[in-house]
């Protein structure tokens, strides 16, 4: 049974003799704004299992000095969205250990999800019931509470079988290298500098064209932030790529192309029109070029470049996209720049492999 913590006393009991490891989840919803809504905090403490509510008046004081303790080790499984959901109460992890991460290194496959890691390691099968919930109701219902419960119950065990395996396999120190990589993401968590580069639609534009789309996606991201909506509500992507291909030149005229966008109201269709209108200056000129439709000889080389990978991660005995991702492969064909992505312990495996792949 789990218990449930809206009070500042009762979250300081909880967390007043907290072991060096504990367990964590969260739950959040994000269907009408920019930013997660935290709605649930699950802790797992000495084999008590709390349900922390971070819609009542809770200080997370307690919790975001115990989190940001690097000798504390907090294990979570696929950590990735909630540390940002985490942020938005004002808590911060130091030193993470991802199950999903060292399922990888363990060799037990890439992306598995908690119920299916639970079941190969526990041997438990766990209903999967509640992951559309709306988490931010109050009451929650039973089956709510106690899918919560469930998802941080496992996470001691996983933490000690995979550490013990990974360990056998001489790769903690990659694991505790990709954890705190996506701890360092996630504090620093950044809008994209070249958005465009992902509207492949573009790839054949003039570069002022690809200037002007780079800066209405680069606004569409600041101006979602600052008014906490989805950025598809403000300007989807059809709706960029029409306005940069043609922009219009009256206020009348974007408001009929723009129309149903449920976040584009009148100051922000304003500001857009003034991006619109304005003529390129020195922000827009580092703009990247789409890179275009890979020719024959640049699939050829990508082909080559995944046979080293593959040959690496079947030395390595590691999963293939863990070791190496295709972006990654295509970014550094298509800009002859190492990827930040592939630093550390993946560098040494690949770099001079990869690079006497390219065509000079």
């Amino acid at each position: 049974m789990a218990d449930w913590i809206a009070r500042d006393d009762a979250l300081t009991q909880l967390l007043a003799n907290a072991p060096d490891t504990l367990g964590l989840d969260t739950e959040f919803m994000r269907t009408n704004t920019w930013l997660p809504r935290l709605a649930l905090v699950q802790v797992e403490v000495s084999g008590r299992i709390a349900l922390l509510d971070p819609t009542a008046p809770l200080d997370s004081g307690p919790l975001a000095r115990l989190l940001a303790d690097p000798d504390r080790t907090i294990v979570m499984h696929s950590a990735s969205e909630d540390l940002e959901a985490l942020a938005t109460w004002s808590c911060s992890i130091a030193t993470l250990f991802d199950t999903q991460i060292a399922a990888a290194f363990a060799g037990l496959g890439p992306g598995l999800g908690y119920q299916k890691l639970v079941a190969q390691i526990a041997e438990v099968e766990l209903p999967k019931g509640e992951t559309r919930s709306d988490w931010l109701q109050r009451p929650l219902s039973e089956r709510q509470l106690e899918y919560a419960a469930q998802d941080v119950v496992y996470l001691p065990h996983l933490h000690r079988e995979l550490s013990a395996r990974v360990a056998a396999r001489g790769y903690s120190a990659w694991l505790a290298a990709d954890c705190a990589r996506m701890l360092e993401r996630a504090r620093n968590r950044e809008p994209d500098p070249q958005p465009q580069l992902a509207l492949r639609g573009a790839a054949g534009w003039p570069s002022a064209q690809q200037a002007l789309l780079r800066r209405l996606l680069r606004w569409r991201d600041a101006t979602a932030r600052a008014i906490d909506r989805p950025r598809g509500w403000l300007l989807d992507d059809a709706h960029a790529l029409d306005l940069a291909a043609r922009p219009p030149r009256e206020a009348e005229e974007l408001a009929e192309r723009t129309r149903g966008l449920r976040a584009l109201r009148s100051a922000q269709r304003a500001d857009l029109l003034e991006q619109l209108k304005a003529p390129l200056g020195e922000a827009d000129r580092d703009t990247q070029p789409i890179p275009q439709a890979l020719s024959n000889r640049d699939k050829q080389t990508l082909a080559s470049m995944k046979d080293v990978v593959l040959e690496r991660a079947r030395e390595l005995d590691l999963p293939e996209g863990l070791l190496c991702a295709r972006r990654h492969l295509e970014s550094l064909l298509a800009t002859r720049r190492w990827p930040s992505a592939l630093d550390g312990w993946r560098r040494e495996h690949l770099h001079d492999a990869l690079l006497a792949r390219l065509p000079s």
